[in-house]
């Protein structure tokens, strides 16, 4: 059974909208500033560990954007590896190998999980993300909170998810001297 890992960017005040410089948010690029040499490291090993990535439509266009024309350890691990994206609207996807996910995807990240491979890594995805809560397919959250907090914008935790209670257990948690941590949690799901 492979592990499904959500692996966000946050601000203090839960944002996770606009880390890396996305048009039409206010604060856009928050992350930005704190990005030194080890949390690149951090993100490069990540990825380097990830079997596969699966991504909103989204997320997926803003990274094909910015990945398939580069090269380097991380962008060559980002450009190879498989790709699955979760969308109603996107036909013939040219970020390769990507496999479009369409309908149930409870049901397709279920199969996606029971395959053999390495960990599937999420990564921003908003939408994406909420659904995988609402039907308890997350394995483990890796969250990375910036010191900044930007008042407001799309959250990790909605509203919405706020009705059902779920506990997590603190599995590590990473400082850097620039203020950033990674806390990794992982769903608590006795009882």
């Amino acid at each position: 059974m492979r592990k499904l890992v959500v692996a966000t960017l946050l601000t203090l005040d839960g944002v996770m909208e606009a880390p890396g410089g996305e048009p039409g948010h206010p604060h856009t690029g928050w992350a930005h500033p704190f990005m030194g040499t080890d949390e690149v490291a951090h993100k490069c090993a990540e990825a380097l560990e990830a079997g596969s990535l699966l991504l909103g439509r989204i997320t997926y266009e803003s990274f094909a954007e910015g990945w398939s024309a580069r090269s380097g350890v991380f962008a060559d691990k980002m450009n190879a590896m498989p790709k699955h994206v979760v969308s109603t609207t996107l036909e013939n996807p040219e970020w390769s190998p990507t496999t479009v996910i369409r309908g149930n995807v409870a049901s397709a990240v279920t199969r996606l999980k029971s395959e053999d491979g390495g960990p599937i890594l999420v990564a921003g995805s908003r939408t994406l993300v909420h659904t995988l809560m609402e039907h308890d397919l997350v394995d483990e959250y890796r969250l990375t909170i910036f010191p900044v907090f930007v008042g407001s914008g799309r959250r990790l935790f909605p509203d919405a998810l706020r009705a059902k209670k779920a506990t997590l257990r603190l599995a590590s948690t990473l400082a850097f001297t620039s203020g950033v941590v990674v806390n990794t949690y992982r769903p608590s799901r006795e009882g």
